[in-house]
């Protein structure tokens, strides 16, 4: 007899139930289940504008609203009973519902389907996520500012090419990822922007007969406004696309300081220190202090990028309006945004953890004639020199220099003017570190003075979370 129930969602279409492959290949709940809170929320708003308008009765609105605060209730509390059989969140919950109050539990189906139902729940969960992350992210810039401001003048080569290019301070480095994170906070929040239009009412493509308010649903859910296609309601996933793609961009951000965190704490540069805390140890070899943490950080953009690919390859050729394809946009969604929310949280403790080696820091901040370019652009100031002379010029020094085996400023006077003649005694007063970041006085650059600035104006920005 098992074999000719009919399964309860496609009602009398069919005369016998799928086989149990198709029953666990079909199946979304084992996954879709985290948008339950966002289901009942959208159902109540759902319920409420049904009776308002008179589709159903306030009496049955009224017994759905109690039925699904009872849902939400076993929900949260983990008494849920979910069934691989009821396919997805959606059917589960209508399931319950009727359990509960019985047939007016069909009510609540009226003027919408699971493609517009879906829609809304998902949108509703990813502008939750937003917002979650707007909050990480602000907390990781001002672990970072705080850095800044407490490090605003210890001095450390710049890189380029990732090799020593000019001297500049920890805080200067530490701040361009403040701003970084910035812009991904900017995107994040474009995208939540895009995203506010309510779909709830598009039902399964072609919108519905009954006289709905979609308005007042939208209003209910927080969105701007509702959606003004119901095909594009239903089919659009451009608002998943756009947030994976802003995690992606800013988990690239992460990575790129996770790897300066592995290569700054190796003996070779000893930049920084990490605790116990964000460190393992090995097996094997009694003296490793290895930066995992950092390592998972830079290895997750694989799947956060990963996700945004999988689900572009999903929606790149599917005609309009929803198909089945689409459930799979889900699973990888909440796998790569579970993943960011993680690296950001571990990001932020790590920031907070580390500790710069100054000794270090200094020592390596005049090697590979990093004062270079402020030779020649002293040559150009003090001796009026076009900059591409003052270059060559500055190109020959440090080639003697380098036949000598010393820094620039280890070279005599005498020697320096058999190269340029025109040279005056006090040279030797830019050669130091310390004269070249505070020479760096130009807005955005790495001028001690400027860093503590720019550091404490975010921590305030930052405190006040505008």
């Amino acid at each position: 007899m098992d074999g000719l129930k009919t399964n309860i969602m496609w009602g009398g279409r069919f005369s016998r139930s799928p086989s149990e492959l198709m029953e666990r290949f079909n199946a979304s709940v084992d996954y879709d289940q985290r948008l339950a809170e966002h289901d009942i929320r959208a159902s109540m708003a759902h319920a409420s504008m049904l009776a308002d308008t008179e589709i159903i009765s306030m009496s049955d609105a009224e017994a759905l609203l109690d039925g699904l605060q009872t849902v939400l209730t076993e929900v949260r509390n983990g008494s849920f009973n979910w069934k691989i059989s009821l396919e997805d969140v959606h059917m589960n919950i209508e399931n319950r519902l009727r359990e509960l109050i019985g047939p007016v539990a069909g009510r609540l189906h009226t003027a919408r389907s699971r493609n517009d139902q879906v829609a809304t729940d998902f949108r509703l969960y990813i502008r939750d996520t937003i917002d979650q992350f707007d909050h990480m992210l602000a907390e990781l810039q001002f672990a970072f500012a705080r850095k800044a401001e407490m490090h605003y003048d210890l001095i450390m080569p710049g890189f380029t090419h990732l090799q020593p290019a000019q001297p500049i301070t920890f805080g200067h480095h530490l701040m361009a990822y403040v701003e970084m994170l910035a812009r991904d906070r900017g995107r994040f929040l474009d995208a939540k922007q895009r995203l506010n239009e309510c779909p709830l009412g598009a039902a399964a493509l072609a919108g519905t007969s009954f006289p709905i308010n979609r308005d007042k649903t939208s209003l209910a859910l927080g969105f701007s406004r509702p959606t003004a296609n119901s095909l594009d309601s239903v089919s659009d996933r451009d608002f998943v696309l756009e947030t994976l793609s802003v995690a992606t961009i800013c988990s690239t951000h992460l990575s790129r300081f996770a790897e300066e965190m592995v290569i700054w704490t190796t003996p070779q540069f000893g930049f920084l220190n990490l605790s116990d805390a964000w460190t393992t140890g090995s097996s094997i070899m009694p003296q490793k202090r290895n930066p995992d943490a950092a390592e998972l950080v830079r290895a997750k953009v694989g799947r956060i990028a990963g996700a945004f690919q999988s689900l572009i390859l999903v929606m790149k050729a599917l005609p309009l309006a929803y198909s089945k394809d689409m459930q799979e946009d889900k699973e990888v969604t909440f796998d790569a945004l579970d993943n960011f929310a993680t690296s950001l949280g571990a990001m932020v403790g790590m920031v907070d953890n580390m500790e710069p080696v100054p000794e270090r820091m200094i020592s390596a901040a005049g090697c590979g004639f990093s004062t270079a370019t402020d030779l020649a652009d002293w040559l150009v100031k003090e001796l009026k020199l076009p900059f591409r002379d003052a270059h060559n010029i500055t190109g020959q020094i440090i080639v003697l220099a380098e036949s000598r085996g010393c820094d620039i400023k280890d070279l005599s006077l005498p020697e320096l003017r058999d190269i340029a003649p025109c040279i005056p005694e006090n040279i030797f007063s830019v050669l130091s570190v310390e004269n070249s970041v505070n020479s760096k006085t130009s807005y955005g650059g790495t001028a001690p003075h400027h860093v503590r600035e720019m550091a404490q104006n975010w921590i305030a920005r930052l405190e006040n979370r505008t």
